[in-house]
């Protein structure tokens, strides 16, 4: 009888902490392909880098999210997770080519551009897990 719970918990867990890793993952990578220190700008208060590096968390998590809710296996889960990762390093390289002085002002403090970079991680998230769903 206590087999089945325990059995729900340990998938969770195994779900859970997976989940986190990529998150962990995706967030290493992030900034280091920002041409800026993301963590350094965000410790001394800069709303800006916050708000970009906020968006693109939320914009990996969303896909992330439908990866773990929909898969059928758990490699399948790791799989649709990495795909969301690419998808999301990808988006912050075309916003890149786009508005070539983006971490600039973000290192300077504008919200403007970082606003942008955070709505568009959102909706490339929002598509990205909506395509997840199979």
């Amino acid at each position: 009888m206590l087999a089945a719970p325990l059995s729900g918990v340990l998938s969770f867990l195994l779900y859970f902490a997976s989940g986190a890793l990529l998150l962990a993952a995706f967030s290493l990578i992030y900034v280091h392909v920002t041409p800026h220190a993301e963590f350094a700008l965000i410790r001394k208060g800069n709303t800006a880098a916050a708000t970009g590096f906020g968006g693109a968390l939320l914009g990996y998590t969303l896909p992330l999210a439908s990866a773990i809710a929909h898969s059928v296996s758990f490699p399948d889960m790791l799989l649709w997770g990495l795909v969301g990762l690419v998808v999301q390093v990808a988006v912050l390289g075309v916003m890149r080519l786009l508005m070539p002085r983006l971490f600039i002002d973000m290192e300077k403090g504008q919200l403007a551009p970082a606003l942008l970079l955070a709505t568009v991680s959102l909706a490339a998230g929002l598509i990205n897990a909506a395509s997840m769903t199979y």
